[in-house]
């Protein structure tokens, strides 16, 4: 299709939404459609346009990072501590707490934790992740995204706490989040080709984080007590359960004979993709089964 023939054909509709011919997002909707079908408009264009329409109907919880995966921080840390977890997990910007996740004291910016210690080596060990805080932004989970968006864009906020009709803490969301609902993922947040489980050696194998944690069990001969697989699927939600927290590179939990490290984050939440298990001693698979 000629260009000049596009440039027409969206010129028409500009001029029959000035003239009141085209009023709601109903009519707009189909204008959308019209010009797709007519091959002015591509297919993932067109997805790209309604969705934008959709966020006025989706709901902040809905594309929240949730609760479980939040990676958060003691304001009572040191610099360096706060800037060792920064490094780690692979974030720019960090929630703090004080006492429990529910209690948000604001955001750490590692740029400003590091221009701290930059301009006095001293304070690494002296002064406190919590003397150095942004206010955080806190926002109801049933807020639409595209209220939340525009809230974002006029007072330059990155981030805010998601949070329910309690007060409690429900999740956290960046404004990529709202534009990645527009755009699509920007990138998977696990790899599809990752083998689920891969033998390095007769003591050590890496395996998927979104491998089913039975699964993982028999494949290693251990029994994982049931109260520490309740409620969860996989390796990495095993992981984060026993931690008490999301897991970022270098996290290692034990089972017996075993331990998990947890290895190279992925995809723009930087959730864990894989670990590493390594045996720690000699189990039988009777013992380790009883």
């Amino acid at each position: 299709m000629g260009q000049l023939m596009i440039q027409k054909y969206f010129k028409n509709i500009l001029l029959q939404i000035k003239a009141g011919r085209v009023s709601n997002e109903e009519e707009l909707r189909e204008v959308v459609d019209q010009a797709s079908a007519r091959g002015f408009v591509e297919e993932s264009e067109r997805e790209m346009i309604q969705s934008v329409f959709d966020l006025g109907e989706t709901l902040v919880r809905e594309l929240m990072v949730p609760r479980t995966e939040m990676v958060w921080m003691e304001g009572n840390k040191n610099l360096r501590q706060g800037l060792s977890l920064a490094l780690r997990s692979g974030y720019t910007r960090i929630t703090v707490i004080k006492d429990n996740l529910d209690n948000v004291i604001g955001i750490a910016y590692v740029k400003d934790l590091a221009k701290r210690v930059l301009e006095d080596h001293e304070r690494e060990q002296s002064e406190l992740v919590e003397e150095n805080l942004r206010k955080a932004t806190f926002v109801p989970e049933n807020k639409t995204a595209a209220d939340l968006l525009k809230e974002m864009q006029r007072n330059q906020i990155h981030m805010a706490i998601v949070v329910d009709e309690y007060g409690g803490t429900a999740g956290l969301i960046t404004i990529e989040d709202i534009i990645e609902e527009i755009v699509g993922e920007i990138a998977d947040e696990y790899d599809d080709d990752e083998k689920p489980i891969e033998w390095i050696s007769d003591n050590s194998a890496r395996v998927a984080a979104n491998l089913n944690i039975e699964d993982f069990a028999n494949e290693l001969e251990v029994k994982i007590p049931d109260n520490e697989i309740e409620d969860v699927d996989s390796v990495g939600g095993f992981v984060a359960k026993t931690l008490g927290r999301v897991a970022i590179p270098g996290s290692t939990v034990s089972i017996p004979g075993w331990k998990l490290i947890a290895e190279r984050p992925v995809g723009r939440r930087h959730r864990i993709a894989t670990f590493l298990v390594e045996r720690t001693g000699e189990v039988s698979s009777e013992e380790a089964l009883q």
